[in-house]
């Protein structure tokens, strides 16, 4: 027996029942009844009548709990090394003591700003050797500029017009 789909709702046509639609595009359209062929020729959107198999399929309506479930593998969880440091220095600080982790972060910070101040003292002396030698070009006769004395590099002068 020989059954064909509803183009409009998608259930199945039975012999002898159901009409045929020919388009003059020579295009078959095949209804069960006069419901989804009206509701075709008003060009309803069939995904958007409830009743329909399109509606019903794209809710997931109807759906064997079989089918509904999907399998999923379980994810394995591991860990990688990050840039900078391997796995085994991270599982060292994760098994590490809090006492002893605030100690280590409190000396990293300790080593961190005493180098910082040695750089900005490198810095202070430098700008003052600046300042000086800027002060120095004073005395011989030069117009030295505020930013030419804060130690900046001074603009070329011109050879020639």
């Amino acid at each position: 027996m020989r059954t064909y789909d509803d183009t409009f709702s998608g259930a199945k046509i039975y012999p002898g029942k159901g009409k045929i639609f020919v388009r003059a595009d020579s295009k078959i359209f095949r209804f069960q009844n006069g419901k989804s062929e009206s509701l075709f020729l008003q060009r309803k959107n069939p995904r958007r009548i409830a009743w329909t198999v399109l509606c019903r399929r794209q809710r997931r309506k109807g759906i064997s709990e079989e089918q509904a479930k999907t399998r999923r593998r379980r994810q394995v969880k591991s860990q990688r090394a990050v840039v900078g440091a391997s796995l085994d220095v991270i599982k060292e600080r994760r098994s590490m003591r809090p006492e002893a982790r605030a100690a280590q972060r409190s000396q990293a910070t300790k080593e961190g700003k005493e180098k910082r101040a040695a750089q900005q003292s490198i810095k202070k002396a430098e700008k003052a050797k600046t300042a000086a030698s800027a002060a120095k070009g004073q005395t011989t006769g030069r117009v030295v500029g505020k930013q030419a004395a804060k130690g900046a590099k001074s603009k070329p002068m011109p050879t020639s017009r």
